[in-house]
């Protein structure tokens, strides 16, 4: 027996013998941390190496993590036609594909990549204040009260509930749902007024309006 060199997985992923649909065995060695594009004529075997061999082997490793509960749920992937594939991690695949038809739509929204990286900058990131820089944490109801007690007293204290921040629109039917549910005052625009004294907003500006709930000392 002789030994096999070195792996280099932590440096490129290392595919040998791929025979996917027309590969014939083919070896290739694609550098990681960096944007590797394949190109070629069509029917060259692109989408058999990237997908069908490269990706396919991926999710095949990363299900093969998962616990035998879980994998019942998400079913398995066949074990593709490759002799080797070294340096792979668990892959997303991003097909060439129109599946909505809203213009706003990205890679991200579309694949639903956008939500695990909202999810991972929430729980790694420490999200902070553009004005001031200072880090945004989340407060208590007791802690609320005791910065309210620390103004001292006879301090005015204002208690409002955002409604709209910084959006287009006349807002009328908001408006007067809140003079029905018994509310008098908003600040808008960052000016408290009487909302039976407000007349109607500009469609065409940007508006926030926060409802006043209480006032007190």
């Amino acid at each position: 027996m002789t030994a096999s060199p070195p792996s280099k997985a932590l440096d490129a992923i290392v595919v040998q013998g791929a025979r996917e649909h027309n590969l014939k065995g083919i070896d290739v060695t694609i550098p990681r941390d960096a944007l590797t594009v394949v190109t070629g004529v069509s029917g060259s075997g692109k989408s058999s190496l990237a997908f069908d061999t490269i990706c396919k082997e991926g999710q095949r490793r990363f299900l093969e993590s998962l616990s035998a509960y879980a994998r019942q749920f998400l079913g398995g992937y066949e074990k593709p036609r490759v002799d080797r594939v070294e340096g792979l991690s668990p892959t997303v695949a991003v097909d060439q594909k129109t599946v909505a038809r809203n213009p706003r739509s990205t890679v991200g929204t579309v694949t639903e990549v956008y939500d695990l990286l909202r999810l991972l900058y929430a729980r790694l990131g420490t999200p902070h204040c553009p004005q001031c820089g200072r880090p945004v944490t989340e407060d208590t109801v007791d802690g609320i009260v005791e910065r309210i007690l620390r103004l001292g007293a006879g301090r005015p204290v204002v208690i409002l509930a955002p409604l709209v921040r910084d959006r287009r629109g006349a807002y009328r039917k908001e408006l007067e749902d809140l003079r029905r549910q018994g509310y008098v005052r908003a600040r808008i625009d960052g000016e408290i007024r009487r909302l039976d004294e407000v007349e109607r907003l500009d469609r065409y500006q940007r508006h926030s309006i926060e409802v006043i709930l209480d006032r007190l000392r």
